[in-house]
């Protein structure tokens, strides 16, 4: 008989709270109202949302979304651009996870052409012993080892982005069966 591939807790949801109000509370001393949040979509939604309700200043909102050129080939485009100007403008980029660096420096070089009168940058995790390319974040919630994971708007086609915590998924199983973690995440 074989057992389900079981996910281990990475963050849980108290350690996730406490993270992003310190996270919130840094972003708050150091910026002013008016600064403009630009999250990364799908899997910044959910850290975004808690984000902007612990901040201390009046921040402004907008989405991005960027998708692969080719599977594993590092290269990204813009699929959904902003609907605000930059120019002149705070900007905050937010970001679920930072793991290669690619993304996040292709839109850092993008946003950066545009204007801004700054740019930085705020990553809920941060995996860096995937990292590619140096890549500045001026706020990091946690770093993570280099493990799958899901959960807080983290996903494995399109599932596991409403869980309340990160766990490490087993990829493996995942890439065999992308709801071999639910009966564990939400009936267990």
């Amino acid at each position: 008989m074989s057992t389900a591939p079981q996910a281990r807790v990475l963050i849980d949801p108290e350690e996730l709270r406490s993270g992003v109000e310190r996270l919130a509370a840094e972003v708050s001393s150091t910026h002013d109202d008016g600064l403009l949040l630009v999250a990364v979509l799908k899997g910044s939604v959910p850290f975004l949302a808690d984000l902007g309700r612990a901040l201390t200043i009046r921040p402004e909102f907008d989405f991005l979304a960027v998708s692969a050129y080719a599977p594993d080939s590092g290269r990204v485009r813009i699929v959904k651009d902003l609907d605000t100007d930059v120019g002149g403008r705070d900007v905050l980029l937010v970001e679920d996870i930072v793991d290669t660096g690619l993304t996040l420096t292709y839109l850092l070089g993008e946003l950066g052409h545009r204007s801004p009168r700054s740019l930085s940058t705020c990553a809920l995790l941060d995996k860096r012993a995937r990292r590619i390319v140096p890549t500045p974040i001026e706020h990091v919630g946690f770093v993570l080892p280099d493990e799958f994971a899901l959960g807080y708007g983290l996903d494995f086609a399109g599932r596991y982005r409403n869980l309340d915590h990160v766990v490490a998924g087993d990829l493996e199983a995942l890439r065999n069966d992308p709801n071999a973690h639910v009966e564990q995440l939400y009936r267990g």
